[in-house]
């Protein structure tokens, strides 16, 4: 069976800090494609960090519209599952393995938090039976670029 991926590699950057202060820190790497919508939503899918260590995670991609409407600047944000430590810096591959809901607009931060707990166990759910060892080579595309590959 063929799976499709998409798979972002990018240096991961300071943001507002939102993530941490909900309790769900993430590592933000900055799209290239600002006008596209491809890979839009909520995500399941593995990090590799770049000693080759891979990590599940609960990955959004979007313009954050709960706080940014349509006019946010367009980012991945990777909150890595049992992960703790500091990610500034370091230039990660992202693989997008399934698409768990769009982006969504909330009215308060507990709503907001809830739908996150709920990515969360998904994202967990389905890396579990989605090993990293199954994973496509990532290959070698532009900084902040979002690609398609088969699995």
């Amino acid at each position: 069976m063929t799976s499709e991926y998409f798979v972002v590699r990018g240096t991961v950057e300071h943001g507002d800090e939102r993530g941490r202060e909900l309790g769900f820190p993430t590592a933000n790497i900055a799209l290239r494609d600002q006008a596209g919508s491809v890979g839009d939503g909520v995500w399941a899918g593995w990090v590799q960090r770049p000693g080759g260590e891979r990590l599940p995670a609960a990955i959004s991609v979007g313009r954050r519209p709960t706080y940014y409407g349509a006019d946010g600047y367009r980012l991945l944000e990777a909150h890595l599952l049992d992960f703790t430590g500091d990610l500034y810096g370091e230039t990660l591959v992202v693989w997008l393995g399934s698409h768990l809901r769009e982006q969504q607009k909330y009215t308060s931060a507990e709503d907001l938090i809830t739908a996150l707990k709920n990515d969360i166990a998904a994202a967990a759910q389905w890396t579990s039976s989605h090993p990293a060892s199954s994973l496509p080579a990532p290959g070698e595309g532009e900084l902040g670029e979002v690609r398609r590959l088969a699995g």
